[in-house]
């Protein structure tokens, strides 16, 4: 028989706030680790997404965690994600009683989080690279924290935060207690057990990666131009949908161009505000995007139920990818389906994949076919989601007012400010926009940091605000040394 929260020790305040949102029983990592946890003895759990961890570490950190002061939390969570930061201070939150639990991450303004800390943070959710930012402002010390959590600490491994997680705990109260949560135990994790746990219990629960093989699984052989409409067909016949892209240009591409086919959906990735990251993940949640347009690294916090295909746009790294991303679907029991789209340099690298995942289905050679038919008036109607209404097109093709209005513009303006025609400026550099995309995820691989500074005073463009007053003041200055010249 499976125990009760309350068999387990747990205090009547966090069991009564369970059981008002219909959770009475622990799901299997839980019944494990609570007591371990209560008792203040070092935990080491390895359990697949989803399977409760926040409950199971959450329980005892706020069971356990006394009132900080200003600035000096006593609890510490760090998370590899913003997503998942902002998910795990809900939860939390939901049966912390009189605890205070705020999250800090970057891609937002220091302002309220700055704010919370000067009133006092017990429990801290963290990312770690902005947890290092506001340690370095002097906005927060950890030499009162004396209880750590390290959840999905593989994701923070395989994202290179390890370092500036080591840099953190050593920060902390030497007789802290760490309890550390992951898929997996080896590699990174395994060293990181070894040099910050005492002698912790361990426990494990469920396979050590998920089981992908009750997924449908195709793979479509395609050229580099024919992957939109397999994208397209494969949404039509399973939505909700995560897409996989390999860089966050192809990702805003991809969504604005599924758009175009009559589909809703949004782009989510490291290189889009906190707001817009929220705002896109909620419409998904709730049912009002067909597709989630994702990268990597942003798609490393998201924990939907419900979704109905994966689809590998791009090829994952390698096949520890492929089985995190295909995780998506075909979860708790349910159905999914999983579509690579297999360029033909690409072949024996997803023969690799499938070999090492466990995979035999045979390639889908759809060059030689007719392109899929993707038909609008069959995409599913979205309650509180408007189809894309198109554009008024002009006759040379250019769109309707806005085309107008852009040659009337550049009619009156003639050249460039800063004299420069266009095809000068595409030979004398990458737009910024392409800079980006060769960067591909290597800025958003710490996207838990303060935002890169673009466009900022030292960057502004020739033919800006400041660059037209310093030639106003040149042409003034010879305009003067010219009467001069004639009044002599």
């Amino acid at each position: 028989m499976t125990p009760s929260f309350a068999d387990l020790g747990v205090p009547s305040f966090i069991s009564d706030a369970l059981a008002a949102r219909g959770i009475t029983h622990p799901f299997e990592i839980q019944a494990a680790t609570v007591a371990d946890g209560l008792a203040g003895r070092d935990v080491c759990g390895r359990a697949p997404t989803g399977s409760g961890k926040t409950i199971a570490f959450g329980v005892p950190l706020v069971a356990t965690t006394e009132r900080a002061a200003p600035g000096r939390p006593h609890a510490l969570v760090l998370a590899p994600t913003r997503e998942l930061a902002d998910q795990i201070t809900a939860e939390l939150r939901s049966f912390s009683g009189r605890l205070r639990v705020d999250a800090v991450y970057g891609g937002v303004g220091y302002g309220k989080q700055v704010s919370a800390l000067r009133r006092g943070v017990d429990i801290l959710v963290a990312c770690p690279g902005r947890l290092e930012d506001l340690i370095q402002r002097g906005d927060v010390s950890l030499d009162a924290v004396d209880n750590v959590v390290l959840d999905e600490a593989d994701r923070m491994a395989d994202m290179g935060f390890l370092p500036v997680v080591r840099r953190l705990l050593d920060q902390t109260a030497d007789d802290r207690r760490t309890m550390l949560f992951s898929a997996t135990l080896d590699g990174d994790v395994a060293k990181l057990t070894r040099d910050y746990q005492r002698d912790p219990v361990r426990h494990e629960v469920g396979d050590e990666t998920p089981d992908v093989t009750s997924a449908e699984h195709r793979f479509v052989m395609v050229d580099r131009l024919e992957r939109n409409a397999i994208v397209a067909e494969t949404v039509n016949e399973a939505w909700p949908s995560i897409v996989f892209t390999r860089t966050r240009h192809g990702a805003d591409r991809l969504a604005r161009q599924m758009t175009k086919l009559g589909f809703a959906a949004s782009p989510i990735h490291g290189g889009l505000s906190q707001n817009a990251r929220n705002r896109a993940l909620d419409a998904f949640t709730d049912g009002k995007v067909h597709a989630l347009i994702a990268t990597d690294v942003a798609a490393r916090g998201i924990h939907v139920d419900g979704v109905a295909s994966v689809v590998h746009y791009d090829p994952p790294e390698d096949h520890k990818t492929y089985i995190h991303r295909s995780g998506r679907t075909a979860r708790a029991g349910a159905g999914g389906l999983v579509v690579s789209l297999v360029q033909p340099d690409q072949r024996s690298d997803y023969r690799k994949i499938q070999r090492k995942v466990g995979l035999d289905e045979a390639l889908d050679d759809r060059r030689s076919a007719d392109e899929p038919e993707v038909v609008q008036a069959s995409v599913p109607t979205l309650a509180g989601v408007d189809k894309p209404k198109p554009q008024p097109r002009s006759k040379n093709g250019k769109g309707g007012k806005n085309g107008n209005r852009n040659r009337n513009r550049k009619n009156q303006n003639g050249q460039n400010r800063n004299g420069e025609s266009r095809n000068d400026r595409n030979r004398n550099g990458e737009s910024r926009q392409r800079r980006d995309d060769r960067q591909g995820e290597s800025s958003e691989r710490s996207g838990d940091r303060r935002p890169s500074n673009q466009g900022g005073r030292n960057e502004r463009p020739h033919g800006g605000k400041g660059g037209g007053q310093n030639r106003n003041r040149n042409r003034n200055r010879n305009n003067r040394n010219a009467n001069s010249s004639r009044s002599r």
